[in-house]
C-alpha cells in the first residue's frame, strides 16, 4: 500500500496557485487588473483575509503588485523559472488571528502569576520601545520580547511554547517577513501606548483588563495590516474591542 504525506491545507496558497496558473497561461495578461477583493472572496468562496494573503504571495513571487487603494495589477513576467509560489507556512493573518485567540487568554493567565521580575522585564521592553521614538530594530525586539514574557508569566508551558511558536513563523516565513517589512516601510509601527496599557493591567493584576487590552491591541494590529492591502474597494474592517 502505498501512502503519501498528508499535507496542511493552507487556503491562501490554493487561491494563489489558481490565480499563478492562470497569468502563466496568459489569461490574465501583464498589466492587467485582478478583481476586487471582494468578487475574489465570493468566486473561490473563502475569507477576505485568505484573498489577502493570497496576493501577498504571488506579490512575493513576482507576478502581481499591491497598489493601496488602487488595486493589484499582474506585472511583466519574468523567465518562468522564477515565478513560483511556494509554501511558507501560515500566512501574517492567520498568525496574527491565531495569536489574538491564544494571547488574550495567556495574558489573563499572566495578570495572576506573573513576578516582580518579569513586570520589571516588561517595563524594560516598553522603556526601549519609547526611548527608539519611531520604531526600528530595537522596538522589533523589544516587542517580541513583551509577548515572550508575558506567555512566560502564564507558568504554562505549553502556551509559552505556543506564543514563541508564532514568533518563529513570522520571523522565519518568507511571506510574513516581507510583509511586515513593508508595513514598516509604510510607516506603521508597534504602539506603545498599547503596549502600556497592557503591563498597567498586568502591574493591577487584572485579568478582565490585561485580556481587554490584549485583544484590542492585536485588533487593531491587524486592523492596520489590513488597511495596508486595501484594494480601493470600499473594504470594511471589522474590530471587537472591549476596553
Amino acid at each position: 500500500m502505498e501512502i503519501q504525506a498528508v499535507k496542511v491545507r493552507r487556503l491562501y496558497l490554493e487561491v494563489a496557485g489558481q490565480i499563478e496558473s492562470q497569468i502563466k497561461a496568459g489569461k490574465i495578461k501583464p498589466g492587467g487588473r485582478l478583481p476586487s477583493e471582494r468578487d475574489l472572496a465570493v468566486k473561490f468562496d473563502v475569507s477576505r483575509p485568505t484573498i489577502r494573503e493570497a496576493m501577498i504571495a504571488l506579490e512575493i513571487a513576482g507576478l502581481v503588485e499591491i497598489r493601496t487603494g488602487r488595486g493589484i495589477y499582474v506585472v511583466k513576467q519574468r523567465s518562468p523559472q522564477e515565478l513560483e509560489v511556494r509554501d511558507e507556512g501560515p500566512g501574517p493573518f492567520e498568525i496574527l488571528e491565531a495569536r489574538r485567540c491564544v494571547e488574550t487568554e495567556t495574558v489573563a493567565l499572566a495578570a495572576a502569576r506573573i513576578t516582580q521580575k518579569q513586570l520589571m522585564d516588561l517595563e524594560l521592553a516598553l522603556r526601549e520601545m519609547e526611548n527608539e521614538g519611531v520604531g526600528g530594530s530595537v522596538t522589533e525586539r523589544a516587542d517580541e520580547r513583551f509577548h515572550c514574557i508575558i506567555a512566560e508569566a502564564s507558568q504554562n508551558s505549553a502556551l509559552t511554547a505556543t506564543v514563541r511558536w508564532y514568533w518563529q513563523l513570522r520571523n522565519e516565513s518568507e511571506i510574513s517577513t516581507l510583509f511586515h517589512k513593508r508595513v514598516r516601510e509604510e510607516g506603521v509601527h508597534p504602539s506603545v501606548n498599547e503596549h502600556r496599557r497592557i503591563f498597567n493591567a498586568l502591574k493591577n493584576r487584572d485579568p478582565v483588563a490585561a485580556k481587554n487590552a490584549m485583544r484590542a491591541h492585536i485588533s487593531r494590529a491587524l486592523e492596520r495590516d489590513w488597511a495596508l492591502l486595501d484594494d480601493g474597494a470600499g473594504t470594511i474592517v471589522s474590530v471587537d474591542e472591549d476596553d
